[in-house]
């Protein structure tokens, strides 16, 4: 089964970009599709790939800040190559 999931890291700290930075070169470190913009980084492919990752990436992320929220979305279908229609 495919997925997208979307995910926002926000450490609740001052010097919270190196975590985040930390992070989002993890999840490009893998073989899975990794789309990112200003706000969010989204992850595309297999659903037990993708959360395998996300267990141990969110995990260490969390363990690299002292506070802070992850915010996720997940879709069941693999969106990366959505084009609006409008």
């Amino acid at each position: 089964m495919k997925i997208s999931v979307e995910l926002t890291l926000t450490p609740l700290q001052d010097n919270f970009e190196p975590a985040i930075i930390h992070f989002i070169k993890k999840l490009r470190a893998s073989n899975l599709k990794v789309l990112e913009n200003p706000l969010s980084t989204q992850v595309y492919g297999d659903y037990d790939e993708v959360m395998n990752l996300l267990t141990v990436e969110i995990k260490e992320a969390f363990e690299l800040i002292e506070k802070g929220l992850l915010y996720m979305k997940i879709v069941k279908s693999d969106r990366h190559d959505y084009e609006p229609h409008f």
